[in-house]
């Protein structure tokens, strides 16, 4: 009796230790994946990257282009902010699918547009327009985005797409609750806002912090502009990096001869309001006056920045031109007549002002836009894709 005794008390023991020991594992295996770093699965610096305080040149810096920058006092441009925003717009899960992101249209090898005439929405339907450039749309003077300028500001306009039918079919409140499942997000919210909460209002202010974060200052325009004495003319001065070609452009481009300068003419390259450009009339897409209702506005289209517009073909609202000559061919030799044409294209008795261009004029006006490429842009890692 004794020895059996002895033996379920050596079982009994045996017992516990094992239960103790499965335990203890269990609890250290429990802190060990407690400790994991929600952050390691990306590509994100353990220092966040400078989006607030790009060095910016002096002339980026006068009060006339200051005064284009469309970024609210509410919502200014943060470092964890604009992380947050980048992780927000490569993130797939952003559609009903989980198939696209706002990346899939705005690529940033093509300078943040989209390299098709219309893009492709989370179950293969066609958007109506092209997707529009992004590079330096913080300075679009009049803040409003799409091409007919539907959306008043940049924080309404980062949600639309989410919840258009065609693009990415989501819902709010669904991608509110999906983001909050994911370890890393709650973190990231905390880092931009204060707290961990999410909310559409959070999600639109950091996705338009990083699109703001995408300016162009180091393209070949950029350098030789540096390079202009101070009190010279940096219209009339040739630039030491430029080509005879380039310069050749440059001027045709600011000169009153042809003065692509009347709707592209600050040194962000942006347009202060919408214009009919002559593409065809009667015109088959309404534009801004499809929002407005205003037939003076019929026919009138948003103005991207020309920064970064060798690598965003197609061009125009509907991707009609497939090259930069195509562009250029059309100011030169196709404008057409319409109620609306930008007077900045009209002959002084109303008719549409047709450049006739030779073809070396042409020639250099292509070599002089491609000046404009910004291929740090196009490269910066803190600009990419953040998911391994």
């Amino acid at each position: 009796m004794s020895h059996r005794k002895s033996i379920i008390a050596i079982g009994s023991i045996t017992l516990v230790s094992t239960i103790i020991s499965i335990y203890s594992c269990k609890k250290n295996n429990d802190a060990s994946s407690s400790s994991v770093d929600p952050l390691s699965a990306l590509n994100l610096p353990s220092t966040p990257y400078n989006y607030s305080k790009p060095t910016l040149p002096a002339y980026l810096k006068t009060p006339g282009i200051i005064g284009q920058d469309n970024t609210p006092s509410a919502n200014p441009v943060t470092d964890w902010g604009a992380t947050l925003g980048r992780m927000l717009f490569y993130d797939k899960s952003l559609s009903i699918n989980n198939s696209i992101a706002c990346a899939s249209c705005h690529k940033q090898e093509f300078g943040f547009s989209d390299n098709t005439a219309f893009s492709s929405g989370f179950n293969g339907g066609q958007t109506t327009r092209n997707a529009m450039c992004l590079t330096n749309a913080r300075y679009y003077p009049d803040g409003k985005f799409f091409w007919d300028e539907r959306a008043a500001t940049l924080e309404d306009q980062t949600l639309m797409p989410i919840q258009n039918s065609v693009e990415m079919g989501m819902t709010l409140g669904t991608l509110i609750n999906r983001l909050n499942k994911k370890s890393y997000y709650p973190i990231l919210f905390k880092n931009a806002f204060g707290d961990a909460t999410i909310n559409s209002d959070r999600i639109s202010k950091a996705l338009s912090q990083f699109v703001r974060s995408i300016v162009s200052y180091q393209s070949k325009f950029d350098v030789g502009r540096g390079q202009v004495a101070e009190g010279a003319d940096p219209i009339l001065t040739p630039y030491p990096n430029f080509t005879a070609q380039e310069n050749q452009g440059k001027q045709l481009f600011f000169g009153p001869q042809i003065n692509c300068a009347h709707c592209h003419g600050t040194e962000t390259f942006t347009a202060a309001a919408p214009k009919n450009n002559g593409l065809e009339n009667p015109s088959v897409d309404k534009g801004v006056g499809g929002i407005t209702n205003n037939d003076q506005q019929v026919g009138q289209f948003k103005v991207s920045s020309l920064k970064n517009i060798e690598l965003s073909a197609p061009y125009m609202h509907d991707g009609r031109f497939a090259t930069l000559e195509e562009v250029v061919e059309h100011y030169s030799s196709g404008v057409q007549a319409n109620p609306n044409l930008a007077p900045q294209l009209q002959n002084p008795d109303g008719t549409p002002r047709q450049l006739n261009l030779t073809a070396d004029q042409k020639a250099a006006l292509v070599a002089f836009l491609k000046t404009l490429t910004d291929l740090s842009i196009t490269t910066d890692v803190k600009f990419s894709n953040p998911f391994k």
